[in-house]
This record gives structure tokens, C-alpha cells and sequence, in this order.
């Protein structure tokens, strides 16, 4: 029995990153390549400290009735 091994060449990531978003370019659009590519991209800060700060001091209450002031201004 036979063993055929296949011969790949390893390219930069670099290229292998572009090979792949010119397929994807083509296969579904710009649009939904990054939407694609957004799955995979990780925020920066912290958000729960953001969190705290943001809504420190208020209660849930606080926090429900303020989203609803900004939804009748969006109105």
C-alpha cells in the first residue's frame, strides 16, 4: 500500500488572511465578510468596571425609567 503525502507550501499568514477575505469578498459580499469577520473580534476595555461606573448609584428603577425617557425622545 501506497502512502502519497500531499506537498503544501506554507505561505505568510499575512497572504493566507488576504487569500481568504478575497474569497469570502466574492462568495457573500463586503458586507456580510464583516459582518462575518465581527463575530470574531474581541472588544477592548473593561466592561464591567465601565458598567459600574456608568450606573453607579442607580437602581434598576432608575436605570428602566431612563431608557424609557430616551425612547419617547427617539420617538
Amino acid at each position: 500500500m501506497k502512502i502519497y503525502l500531499m506537498k503544501t507550501e506554507l505561505k505568510p499568514l499575512i497572504e493566507i488572511t488576504q487569500d481568504a477575505l478575497h474569497v469570502l469578498y466574492k462568495e457573500i459580499g463586503v458586507v456580510n465578510t464583516l459582518r462575518f469577520i465581527n463575530q470574531f473580534t474581541t472588544g477592548y476595555g473593561n466592561y464591567t468596571e465601565e458598567r459600574e461606573k456608568l450606573f453607579e448609584g442607580m437602581s434598576l428603577d432608575d436605570v428602566v425609567f431612563d431608557i424609557k425617557q430616551m425612547r419617547k425622545q427617539a420617538a
